[in-house]
Formats: C-alpha cells, sequence, structure tokens
C-alpha cells in the first residue's frame, strides 16, 4: 500500500546576512522618501514609480537570484526574501518591477532560450523592464483550460487574438507573459494544448483598457488582441505545454510575503494607534493576529527554501495564498469592529488608520480572487493531498 501524499514545511533558516541586507533597503527607502519617490500613503495596495524601480534596479536588489551574466547578484532565495519583505513592510512603491522580478524573469530563466534570456533579464535587473501577467479571461476566471484567446500558426510567426482580463498593472507594463490555446482542446486531458507567449504591448493590435475598481484605483485592466503579430521567438518554452510552465511559475506568485503583508499597513496603524487606547478589548484581538503574521511568515519562508532548494512546492504555496487570504479578511474586520467600539466610546478613530480601512474593505473580495480564487486553491490541495 502506497504511502498517502503529504505536504511539509521544513523550518526556515534566514541567511547570516539578514541584518546587513535589512540595513541596506531601510537605507535605500530612507534616500528615496527623501527625494519623493516613496510616500506615506493613506490606502492599501502596491504603488507604482518607475523612479524607485531604477532606484532598486542601482542598487541590485532586482533579479537578485539570477546569474551575474544577466544582471543578477547570485545570492539565496533566503537573501531576496529578507529584502521582498523589506520593500513591502516599508510600503515602498514595487509596483513597476513587481512582476518581472517575482516570476516572469524566473520563468524566462528557466524555460525561454538564451536569446531571451539574453534580452529581457538584464533590462529587469536594472528596473527599466516591467512585465504583466495574462491569465484571466471575461469567460474563464480562474478554469485556465477554458481560455479563448488563440495563437494561430502564421508562415514563422504567430497570429494572436483574444483578450486577458484583470491584468495588473498592463498599464505601465512593455510586455506579458500570456498563456494562449495552440492546440485544440482535448477534452481528456483539457489543460494540453496551452503555450506561453511573450507578448510585446506596443504591437499594432493590441489595446489596453483601464478596469476602475470599487476604491477608485487603477490597477486592473482589459489587454485585447485583434490580428496580433507575433514572432517565431515569442513563444516561452515548450509548445502546448504551457499548463506546466504557469503551474510552477503559480508557486512564486501564491507564496510570498505579498500574501500577508498587503493589509499590514493597517494591522500595524492599528496596533500603534487605537490598540493601547481598547487596552483588554484590543489586546487578544490585535496579539492573535500578530501570532498568524508569525506562523505565515515561517510557512512562506519555508517556501522560500524549498524555492532554492530546486523544488516545486505547489501544494505548500496554494495552502499559504489560501491561509492568507482569510488572515487579510481577518485583519480588515477586527480592524473594523474595534474601529467602531471605539467610536460607541467616543474615542477618534485616527485620520489615516480611517482611511487605510476604508481602502481595504473595497479590496476585500480581491483577496480572494489574485492567484488563484479559493476554491481553485482548494482544488489544488485536494488534489495534492490525494483526496480528488
Amino acid at each position: 500500500m502506497s504511502a498517502a501524499p503529504t505536504f511539509d514545511f521544513l523550518p526556515p533558516l534566514l541567511p547570516a546576512n539578514a541584518g546587513s541586507l535589512r540595513a541596506e533597503v531601510r537605507d535605500l527607502v530612507a534616500r528615496e522618501r527623501a527625494a519623493g519617490r516613496v510616500a506615506v500613503k493613506d490606502r492599501i495596495g502596491m504603488a507604482y514609480n518607475a523612479g524607485f524601480s531604477r532606484a532598486c534596479g542601482e542598487a541590485g536588489l532586482i533579479g537578485m537570484t539570477w546569474p551575474k551574466r544577466y544582471g543578477g547578484r547570485e545570492a539565496t532565495a533566503m537573501e531576496r526574501y529578507v529584502v521582498t519583505e523589506e520593500l513591502l513592510a516599508a510600503d515602498a512603491p514595487v509596483r513597476g518591477h513587481w512582476v518581472a522580478d517575482r516570476q516572469s524573469g524566473p520563468v524566462i530563466l528557466r524555460y525561454g532560450t538564451e536569446a531571451q534570456r539574453e534580452r529581457f533579464l538584464p533590462p529587469i535587473t536594472r528596473g527599466e523592464c516591467f512585465f504583466c501577467i495574462g491569465l484571466s479571461e471575461p469567460d474563464s476566471g480562474s478554469d485556465l483550460a477554458a481560455v479563448r484567446t488563440r495563437a494561430v500558426r502564421e508562415g514563422a510567426g504567430w497570429r494572436l487574438n483574444g483578450t486577458k482580463l484583470w491584468t495588473t498593472n498592463a498599464q505601465n507594463s512593455q510586455f506579458m507573459i500570456a498563456i494562449c490555446r495552440t492546440t485544440p482542446q482535448d477534452m481528456k486531458d483539457r489543460y494540453h494544448g496551452l503555450s506561453q507567449f511573450i507578448i510585446d504591448l506596443s504591437l499594432p493590435g493590441v489595446s489596453i483598457r483601464p478596469v476602475i475598481n470599487m476604491a477608485g484605483g487603477h490597477e486592473f485592466n482589459e489587454v485585447h488582441f485583434e490580428d496580433v503579430p507575433l514572432a517565431g521567438d515569442a513563444l516561452l518554452g515548450t509548445l502546448d505545454e504551457g499548463w506546466k510552465q504557469v503551474s510552477a511559475e503559480l508557486a512564486y506568485e501564491r507564496s510570498g510575503p505579498e500574501r500577508w503583508l498587503s493589509t499590514w499597513q493597517v494591522l500595524a496603524e492599528l496596533n500603534a494607534t487605537l490598540g493601547p487606547a481598547l487596552g483588554d478589548e484590543a489586546e487578544d484581538r490585535i496579539g492573535a493576529l500578530l501570532a498568524e503574521t508569525l506562523t505565515l511568515r515561517e510557512m512562506s519562508l519555508s517556501i522560500a527554501g524549498m524555492l532554492e532548494r530546486g523544488m516545486t512546492p505547489n501544494l505548500e504555496a496554494a495552502i499559504v495564498k489560501d491561509l492568507g487570504t482569510r488572515f487579510e479578511r481577518r485583519t480588515v474586520e477586527v480592524t473594523r469592529d474595534l474601529a467602531e467600539l471605539a467610536t460607541e466610546r467616543g474615542l477618534a478613530v485616527p485620520v489615516r488608520l480611517g482611511s487605510l480601512l476604508a481602502s481595504a474593505i473595497l479590496m476585500m473580495p480581491a483577496f480572494t480572487i489574485r492567484g488563484g480564487t479559493t476554491e481553485i486553491l482548494r482544488g489544488t490541495i485536494a488534489r495534492g493531498l490525494g483526496l480528488r
């Protein structure tokens, strides 16, 4: 009898130079704040600042784990984790290079040709080249097997038609890595026949339309492709094996510290302001959130260690994403409850906390969607455990 599938979160070890890395990032943020490129925000969500991304590139903080010949510094995944954690905790405007650093670059490094690596990786590490992700579509959502965007062979290249939706930061990106159907769907294997392409968003036939969220922000976009001509070298990796590549890519997206630090500013402001004013009523609830923060951090660090060892922790990453999503919601709910309690007691809710809370409430529905819906994640977990 074979053993049941399991998952494991190995104890993580921070690098010996973690302290110096943190100091390096804090010094950079302080300099950039003095230059006006890092603001103290009153709403949650990553901000975009191309100048700050270039500063990160000059400091060697983008593509840290990549080979030096492509502009990296050959650091470990754990060293990169320390830097990422510091940037997010400081609420630095990393939106520009975020996707390219987190997953597009690693995917190109793993599956791309040498020509693709030489073309894209150096400008990414300099903070000059930004990527977005083309997965979801108007009628497919998280069911990527149902994507309708199609790339058809045309001579030595391809002809692209279709639409991608909820594409974050497409308005500021030069390139998209999109998954497209290249072979008709086989119901015996719905994920076969999908391929990844690197799409230059300046090509004729590409149109980017803003999708304004409930908080009034422009993060999402609808990207439409109408007879877009792609060169033969736009194909990334192996033809018709895009799903396998995307599955590996999602481990980068689902397990990082952004899965529990996106509401950190709310929790930190709550703890610093209303927490002391409300005493015991706040102590237990804020303490529970902080304890959960530490747990999620250890799990996320563990996955960084697995990635460093060349593992593909898709199951563990899905678990972190699911738990992180629920934690983000609880952070907002606890803050709202304590703000209401303060009002009942005649205490004023600090202006910045109120603004952060208001934006977080409006962003709550997105927590359960980005990086894969809760239902999709739990299906992934069930399959990983052999339950379906």
